[in-house]
């Protein structure tokens, strides 16, 4: 009896075996997500596996069924895309909208007909309209044209969220998807030229200490960001995985509160760095973009009330000590 018993238990639990296979895996939010199972958000019955291009490419149809015919995932975390800064986005929109348009249909193809429990796609705050109201909120992302200058990528993810409601209506997939505002963490890509503004920064501020020159910031400093640490974002993104019952979007960000001067944050990465304040100089002959994209997480709030961010202080130090210390291997 206490066999059989033992028998049916064994049984239950490798039928509740989670298999989870995140696309796209070993860039920035794909370490935040390792970094948050490493810290105590790692469960028994879940294998998670994080796929690179070197697996295969998500732009083939074939090749995305072999992965997951090879791996028969339960659970799906879809980082993987074509990215690039914005004079690349600016210089190839249609490749931008093709080839990620591919990857997305044959991710959640592939999902959808390896019966996949749930699918969350990762999202980016470039899909709101250009032309809004702030906060912006998850209602608004279909209200009008993207910014023009990467209409192709945005348009591309902003299909995610038709395709999601297109399979959950059609065949009842819980596919859904989440919007961060700017992730910065370990393991960013850190090049000055198409690299975002925290890592740019950091490897700015790296050159000026080696060379013993200013810190040249472009512009006044001035414009507003909310700003999460990738580790948050994983802890976020584990959280949709396990919890979030929607297939509406949801934006991961911190408070409006938060938000913080471009200003702040050049001084927050100096201090982390060592450098100093009277080194640091901005160029205000150049642009300084959008004023500010605030984001609401009301939604998240009303989900997480108590949810703690890392602070920028912590955030921008971890980032700045990753990069010193893996100079030669980071992306730059």
């Amino acid at each position: 009896m206490a066999d059989t018993d033992s028998k049916r238990a064994k049984q239950a639990s490798e039928s509740s075996q989670k298999v989870i296979i995140v696309t796209g895996g070993t860039g920035l939010v794909g370490k935040g997500i390792e970094a948050a199972l490493a810290k105590g958000e790692a469960r028994d019955n879940e294998r998670w596996i994080f796929l690179s291009s070197k697996d295969g490419d998500l732009s083939d149809r074939a090749a995305t069924d072999a992965i997951f015919a090879k791996h028969k995932p339960t659970h799906v975390i879809h980082l993987a895309a074509m990215v690039g800064g914005l004079f690349r986005n600016m210089k190839y929109n249609l490749d931008f909208l093709r080839i990620n348009m591919l990857i997305n249909d044959n991710v959640l193809a592939s999902a959808q007909a390896h019966k996949v429990e749930k699918v969350v796609s990762c999202l980016s705050t470039c899909i709101f309209p250009d032309k809004t109201t702030y906060p912006i909120d998850e209602s608004m992302i279909h209200l009008g044209p993207p910014h023009d200058s990467n209409f192709g990528y945005s348009y591309a993810k902003r299909l995610v969220d038709v395709y999601n409601k297109a399979y959950h209506q059609q065949h009842g997939c819980q596919f859904t998807s989440v919007i961060p505002t700017n992730i910065y963490g370990p393991h960013d890509n850190f090049n000055v030229e198409d690299g975002h503004v925290i890592p740019g920064l950091i490897h700015k501020v790296y050159k000026a200490k080696q060379s013993g020159e200013k810190l040249a910031c472009w512009g006044s400093g001035s414009p507003l960001r909310q700003f999460v640490f990738s580790e948050d974002l994983g802890r976020l993104m584990i959280w949709t995985l396990r919890e979030y019952p929607e297939i509406d979007p949801i934006i991961l960000s911190v408070d409006e509160a938060a938000e913080v001067s471009i200003r702040d944050v050049v001084y927050k990465v100096a201090d982390a760095a060592g450098f100093a304040h009277d080194q640091v100089e901005f160029d205000t002959s150049k642009a300084d973009g959008q004023f500010k994209k605030t984001a609401s997480n009301a939604k998240l709030r009303k989900y997480l009330p108590d949810f703690k961010f890392t602070s920028m202080e912590d955030g921008i130090k971890q980032s700045v000590d990753w990069f010193f210390s893996n100079y030669e291997t980071a992306r730059k």
